[in-house]
């Protein structure tokens, strides 16, 4: 299944870049260029004998793939991203969308081409009263990670706690109005002290080597936990104010503005 994976990433990846390709060689020749129908309609054709390998995948990772950069132009031509880059495999294996047969369970999920893969984590993915819409699978430090869309109804949560302001902090995650302070978990500390330690064993590492590779590959675990314990940090204190607050104001902060000032960054990270 592992190989499977890859295989469907590898798609997802190549019909994005060639679809990149493809739109600026279109534009550059008449001004216009196709969109993610368009772009499918001649890559189905092509697959025939120039790409006979992607009969081995879904024919949705690279379909969705295609809707990507679809998306991605938009976000240029409407000014919140920058012109789409070609994806390089040296950031990483990547990721792709499945749309369809998707079934999910209490210990696995079952993905198109794919079959049913179990999962490490059971009992987090909706399994009743929803409709799914796609999974998303991507490669993160050597861990594959499946995320579920779904429409699900929710009802509507009622609060009668009291009214607060929350100010984003930088030594404490944040402060509340009426005096709580939500501090940063304990663990965070010991583990960027471990990426400092294993970011100067990596510069010490002779390029394309295998230690060096080894030691890229420890950084990125470590990196992927830092990630996770904030993320997890984030999640329990907005959920510990949405569910005992009735009201909640926010600073009106440029945060993208702050991120780019690296003595900031990790903070608001």
């Amino acid at each position: 299944q592992r190989t499977t994976l890859l295989r469907h990433a590898r798609a997802a990846r190549f019909a994005y870049n060639w679809g990149l390709a493809r739109r600026m060689e279109e534009y550059e020749k008449t001004g216009k260029s196709s969109n993610a129908i368009g772009l499918h309609r001649q890559l189905n054709v092509l697959k025939k004998t120039d790409f006979p390998w992607m009969y081995e995948v879904s024919k949705c990772a690279p379909q969705e793939a295609l809707r990507d950069l679809d998306r991605a132009y938009k976000n240029f031509f409407e000014g919140r991203a920058k012109y789409p880059k070609f994806r390089s495999r040296k950031r990483g294996i990547g990721s792709f969308r499945l749309t369809g047969s998707i079934a999910v369970f209490h210990d696995s999920v079952q993905l198109p081409r794919i079959g049913r893969v179990r999962l490490k984590e059971k009992g987090y993915l909706p399994t009743e009263g929803v409709h799914i819409l796609s999974a998303t699978a991507s490669e993160k430090a050597g861990r594959w990670f499946v995320s579920v869309q779904v429409e699900e109804e929710i009802e509507a949560l009622i609060n009668v706690g009291p009214i607060v302001g929350v100010d984003v902090g930088i030594s404490p995650l944040a402060k509340v109005s009426d005096g709580a302070v939500i501090e940063n978990p304990k663990a965070l500390a010991r583990f960027e002290w471990k990426r400092k330690r294993l970011q100067r064993s990596l510069s010490r590492k002779m390029k394309d080597s295998r230690n060096r590779l080894d030691a890229k590959t420890r950084l990125a675990k470590c990196d992927l936990r830092i990630a996770s314990i904030r993320r997890d940090a984030q999640h329990k204190a907005t959920t510990m104010l949405a569910t005992t607050k009735s009201v909640i104001g926010v600073e009106s902060l440029n945060v993208a503005g702050l991120l780019k000032n690296h003595c900031l960054a990790k903070q608001l990270a």
